[in-house]
């Protein structure tokens, strides 16, 4: 099995699939694992399905053996959450971006 990155900076669904692969897990063998059903896997998969929320996540990361914050779209919800809750962060931040000014 290839060594994973701690992180994945795929989007959520290649994401699995790749984690499927370097398991060797079919999506009936997921769906077994994390309780949920092969059809809406091979949807999320696809993008045909929104990125799942964070409890369906769990689910998926302990069937694949990683855990849920490889997922580079849960970094961004744990993020966006933080930034919600410090507005003046925020726009201290966007002004920073927005003249074009290093953010580090």
């Amino acid at each position: 099995m290839a060594k994973r990155r701690r992180y994945s900076e795929e989007p959520f669904g290649a994401t699995v699939e790749r984690l499927m692969e370097e398991t060797g897990v079919t999506y009936r063998g997921l769906a077994e694992k994390s309780g949920l059903s092969a059809g809406y896997l091979n949807h999320v998969v696809h993008g045909n399905r929104p990125v799942p929320a964070n409890e369906v996540v769990a689910q998926l990361s302990a069937a694949l053996g990683v855990e849920p914050e490889h997922f580079l779209e849960i970094r961004i919800r744990a993020i966006t959450e933080r930034l919600e809750a410090m507005p003046e962060l925020v726009d201290r931040l966007y002004k920073r971006l927005r003249d074009g000014e290093p953010t580090s």
